[in-house]
């Protein structure tokens, strides 16, 4: 039973972007909101609290879902959504590529939210171990940059290992069929695989990373539609103040929609971090040096600067 629970995880995810249906009042105009199978977004979007808001105010709310962060961003680069959120990395690879993306809010750390992982028999005991072999990660993803910090933690070259960039359900299922040694992934693919799998965690990001996630907006978003921008970073923040208070019910509300027990995603829930703070220079100083590591490693095409991408909005 707990293969299938971890497998549906799998395919629940394998959509990156359905189409949603749009039937709005003559108008009413729109905010197109993307988001992934975890996280705040996601309990906004069940718990229905923005729309209301939202209607007072002339607008309707269309949710997009997506497998990961690179492949949102890119929906914001093409103009298919306004607003989303990511993990610390994706924004960087975006910026890169030239997306009018902006900072415009972030979560604390949760460096225990994302580990590499390796089969419970696996042999692999230490960092230095991951040296010539085949490890699975989502391309852009934080899980990526966790894999870069730590393969330098364990004196192991970039070039000294096999990387499988795979989307987490293609990653899932590879560490499953034991055709990849290790696998880097966040919450609640990680806490799923720990109780379905006995995934053993080879690291974790306590002392390499910071794991923060991102909110993002479109430059347009930002620029023209600023005080929309503001009440839905509000919902977010009370949103994220119940969901720090009462994880089990949290717990409850996500289970259906993402196909895992409760007692997986209280995990998850405890591992992630808790209060919405609007950009500040501390934060650009930890994301540049994430950038100036990818450049350095040629994973990125040219150097960035993050804070021309920052948007410092009132808390």
């Amino acid at each position: 039973m707990e293969r299938r629970q971890l497998l549906k995880l799998s395919a629940a995810a394998i959509a990156a972007a359905a189409v949603p249906s749009r039937s709005f009042a003559q108008g009413t105009k729109e905010v197109r909101i993307g988001f992934q199978k975890y996280g705040k977004l996601v309990l906004l979007k069940s718990r229905g609290s923005l729309e209301p808001k939202l209607k007072a105010i002339g607008y309707a709310v269309t949710w997009t879902e997506f497998q990961f962060g690179p492949p949102l961003l890119e929906a914001i680069n093409v103009g298919s959504i306004d607003f989303g959120n990511t993990g610390e990395t994706p924004p960087v690879f975006a910026q890169a590529a030239g997306a009018p993306i902006r900072y415009v809010a972030y979560e604390p750390p949760a460096p225990t939210g994302e580990a590499i992982l390796v089969p419970k028999n696996s042999p692999l005991q230490s960092l230095a171990d991951l040296r010539g072999k085949k490890v699975a990660v989502a391309k852009g993803s934080n899980a990526h940059y966790l894999l870069v910090k730590a393969l330098e933690k364990g004196g192991v070259r970039y070039e000294d290992f096999t990387p499988a960039y795979l989307a987490p359900p293609d990653g899932l299922a590879a560490f499953d069929h034991g055709s990849i040694d290790a696998w880097s992934i966040w919450d609640p693919y990680l806490a799923a695989a720990q109780a379905n799998l006995g995934a053993r965690v080879l690291t974790d990001g306590t002392g390499i990373v910071a794991n923060t996630q991102f909110y993002l907006a479109s430059q347009k978003f930002v620029d023209t539609q600023a005080p929309v921008l503001d009440l839905v970073l509000s919902e977010l923040r009370e949103i994220d103040t119940w969901a720090k208070s009462d994880i089990h019910t949290v717990a409850g509300q996500l289970s259906p929609s993402i196909g895992l027990p409760v007692p997986i995603l209280e995990v998850a829930l405890k591992r992630a971090s808790y209060g919405i703070k609007s950009i500040d220079d501390a934060v650009l100083a930890d994301q540049q040096k994430l950038a100036d590591t990818l450049y350095q490693l040629k994973l990125i095409p040219k150097e960035v600067r993050v804070s021309d991408i920052a948007t410092k909005l009132g808390s």
